[in-house]
């Protein structure tokens, strides 16, 4: 059977109806709140982004699109979001990264003499 048929008889299916009103469908929709925020942040200063938190949020969603995957039936839409959040904290982690340790040292001169 291929995946096409397979995925359109359980989207017109009864428990179709039974997933989308569970923790399996709601859950992960509520959860994408992270990576909306993450997204929009990343157009801010970086001076506001918090490196602990940030490598956090990396673990935990490296955590949780793992689990998505161990759980039955596999949760595709939780590990999307969880997904979709590793990417854009990282982006936030390398532009943590990148405004801590990149700065250049202020000059002590006052100029020339």
């Amino acid at each position: 059977m291929s995946a096409f048929k397979q995925f359109k008889d359980f989207l017109f299916s009864k428990q179709s109806l039974k997933y989308v009103c569970t923790t399996h469908f709601w859950g992960p929709v509520s959860n994408f709140g992270i990576p909306v925020a993450a997204i929009l942040d990343l157009k801010k200063d970086p001076d506001l982004i918090s490196g602990p938190m940030t490598g956090s949020l990396i673990i935990y969603s490296l955590v949780f699109m793992r689990y998505s995957m161990a759980v039955t039936p596999k949760n595709y839409l939780l590990f999307g979001c969880h997904f979709v959040n590793e990417l854009a904290q990282l982006g936030q982690g390398f532009r943590w990264i990148k405004n801590t340790y990149d700065k250049e040292p202020a000059s002590t001169s006052t100029g020339p003499k």
